[in-house]
């Protein structure tokens, strides 16, 4: 007597992933979250490249912690923090009938991380925050292109319209460029 053991039927080969896609299949995805206090020294440190270049303003890491509440930050569980931007909300100024708007600041993402979609992911964050705390508009300065900004519905605007004590804050001789996005 002959037996069989039964066997599943033949599956269609699945497509395998490119070597350059398996690599981000295993990927930790990283996450935004509120920073914290304990942040401030990695804040500080991931700011620093950026402030040495130009980019930003240098920022001690005592501003980190009494404004942690401002930022969020992305970071694979158990990772570095590898992106943050902070996002401070301005009253309206009275008798002109505008409501509250918000001003993203500090927006950077570790050199590895760049390209990987860490920025874009931050930004959405910082817009959906805006949204729930219903804000009117949100304003940046950039010493760069701002082509993520752009991208993300930002236009160049004026000094004029932006938070008087914001605009007032900045530096004439960074040259930077005010974007603004309506929400």
């Amino acid at each position: 007597m002959i037996t069989a053991t039964p066997r599943p039927a033949p599956q269609p080969h699945a497509p395998q992933p490119h070597a350059s896609q398996s690599h981000a299949l295993l990927a930790p995805t990283p996450s935004v979250r509120t920073a914290r206090q304990d942040d401030a020294a990695a804040l500080a440190e991931l700011s620093r490249p950026f402030a040495r270049s130009g980019a930003l303003r240098e920022r001690p890491a005592s501003l980190y912690a009494t404004h942690a509440a401002d930022f969020l930050v992305t970071q694979v569980p158990g990772g570095p923090v590898d992106g943050c931007v902070g996002l401070r909300v301005h009253a309206g100024a009275p008798g002109e009938g505008r409501g509250p708007v918000g001003v993203l600041y500090n927006f950077c993402v570790a050199g590895h991380r760049q390209g990987h979609g860490v920025g874009a992911g931050l930004l959405r964050a910082a817009l959906a925050v805006a949204r729930v705390q219903s804000l009117g508009a949100l304003f940046t300065a950039t010493t760069g292109g701002g082509g993520l900004f752009l991208r993300h519905g930002f236009v160049p605007t004026t000094a004029r319209l932006a938070p008087p004590a914001w605009a007032a804050s900045l530096d004439p001789r960074r040259d930077a460029r005010i974007l603004r996005r309506t929400l």
